[in-house]
């Protein structure tokens, strides 16, 4: 099993950029693939980036050109770099380590978005 702890999040300016950071410890070695993924309101969680353990990454039409994926495995630490927010950016943003045979997920951090 792996343990995820998300930060950074908070409240920021339409234009503004956040930082979030997901720290994993425990099953590390069994980690195939990290990334995020986001909750609006009374919206489904969707996809928002991912980052494989060879460092491939992919992200959401949504945030490309917005939103980096990046990772330090020295520290087991997968980071979301969020520049050009947007209102509909806000959301509780969640971190997941999938390895072969389950998901583990953080208990997500805020994102609010709002001037």
């Amino acid at each position: 099993q792996v343990q995820l702890v998300e930060s950074g999040g908070g409240l920021v300016q339409p234009g503004g950029s956040l930082r979030l950071s997901c720290a994993a410890s425990g099953s590390i070695s069994s980690i195939a693939t990290m990334g995020w993924y986001r909750q609006a309101p009374g919206q489904q969680r969707e996809f928002v980036a991912t980052i494989t353990s060879r460092g491939i990454t992919n992200c959401a039409d949504s945030v490309k050109g917005r939103f980096t994926i990046s990772r330090d495995t020295a520290k087991n630490t997968v980071y979301l770099q969020m520049n050009s927010l947007k209102p509909v950016d806000t959301a509780v943003y969640y971190c997941y380590a999938q390895a072969l045979s389950r998901t583990d997920w953080g208990q997500g951090t805020q994102v609010t978005v709002s001037s």
